[in-house]
């Protein structure tokens, strides 16, 4: 069965829900100051109050989940949106999921839990990045939702292109970053080097295409 686009909001809302459960039940055991920040070695450096640090990441999902909605209504190119809108729905549902499970490391860490820290976020986005390579690679050209550079947006042909290599790229990303925890400390690096590396390379071939485009449309122009 199909499930609704409403439907599917739901699920994310249920990580909401979760999270805020969780705080709930979590708050009367732990400490009044939250560890809620770590270094690129899986170093706590930072806290909040525990009332914001068991608020925060509820209420930017709850934010995020809202801000998603929104997009496609107000997007001049909303139609196109709703040509993938079942890809862009569950990034919002493995979006919400991975902010409950970074929230959920948070409290257990703080309840004295021994774990990598670091490692479970690493893990958490090599997921989030393998599912953007599936939502890239059936995005329609639209403002909000995308690769988009000026070539991307000019071009429905650009954006196909730059999104069916940005969209192999970024699981390939998934993939490095899976196996860099094998590097402990030096994972995180693996994880930068390869969204860099994603990053630029389909910025660059953005532009490549456009100009291989552009060259073509010349030619033809100067034999017609």
């Amino acid at each position: 069965m199909q499930l609704t686009t409403r439907t599917r909001f739901g699920l994310a809302a249920g990580f909401v829900v979760l999270g805020a459960v969780a705080s709930l039940l979590a708050a009367p055991e732990l400490p009044a100051e939250l560890v809620t920040s770590w270094d690129g070695t899986g170093e706590p450096n930072d806290t909040l109050p525990k009332t914001t640090a068991l608020v925060f990441v509820p209420a930017l999902s709850a934010a995020m989940i809202g801000l998603f909605a929104i997009l496609p209504r107000i997007d001049p190119l909303g139609e196109n949106v709703e040509s993938f809108r079942r890809y862009y729905d569950w990034f919002v549902v493995v979006l919400s999921a991975y902010l409950f499970g970074v929230h959920a490391g948070i409290i257990a860490f703080n309840l004295g839990y021994e774990f990598e820290f670091i490692l479970l976020v690493l893990a958490g986005v090599a997921a989030l990045l393998y599912y953007t390579g599936i939502l890239l690679g059936h995005a329609e050209r639209n403002w909000f939702v995308g690769i988009r550079t000026p070539w991307t947006l000019s071009s429905d042909e650009v954006w196909e292109r730059t999104h069916d290599l940005g969209g192999k790229l970024f699981k390939l990303s998934a993939v490095v970053t899976l196996a860099g925890l094998a590097l402990g400390d030096a994972a995180i690096y693996v994880l930068t080097g390869a969204v860099l590396f994603t990053s630029a390379t389909t910025l660059v071939y953005s532009y490549y295409c456009y100009r291989q485009l552009d060259d073509s449309s010349d030619v033809a122009a100067g034999m017609s």
